[in-house]
């Protein structure tokens, strides 16, 4: 337990990051299932509309802090990519 009244507000205030974090976090992964089940289910137009949404989390969450940028550009190319090869095959 802090017993200074800065490591109190430093704990409080780490505890208030890692929630919106773990919010942030679970957005991105559910974002990205969603796109994977429509390119799974064959849907193509789903699966555009949902990667537009992906996008979109996954920037918010790299310009936050939560992700990496390279790490959320790796997703949005995996992402891109998967349904470019389903459309094409």
């Amino acid at each position: 337990m802090a017993n200074h009244k800065s490591a109190v507000k430093a704990a409080r205030r780490a505890a208030k990051r890692a929630l919106r974090n773990r919010m942030w976090k679970s957005m991105v992964k559910t974002a990205i299932r969603r796109v994977r089940e429509a390119v799974l289910a064959g849907n193509a137009e789903a699966a555009q509309g949902f990667l537009s949404k992906a996008f979109k989390v996954i920037d918010k969450a790299a310009s936050k802090g939560v992700l990496h940028p390279n790490t959320a550009a790796r997703k949005k190319s995996r992402l891109a990519r998967s349904l470019a090869k389903s459309q094409t095959a």
